[in-house]
């Protein structure tokens, strides 16, 4: 004999399937990793001290 399947639990486990597999192509695309957020960051800090740094007193 065949085993039985429950088609309803099939189409649900296809559906994550999918959408797991559209959730990591979006996350390799857009993502960033901690250490790339963190060294942004710093740039930006070190970019904004350097900018206040030039201004004249008025």
């Amino acid at each position: 004999m065949s085993k039985i399947i429950n088609l309803r639990q099939k189409r649900k486990q296809a559906t994550r399937a999918g959408k797991r597999q559209a959730a990591d192509q979006n996350a390799a695309k857009h993502g960033r990793t901690k250490a790339e957020k963190n060294l942004q960051q710093a740039q930006a800090l070190k970019a904004a001290r350097a900018l206040d740094g030039h201004k004249r007193d008025g």
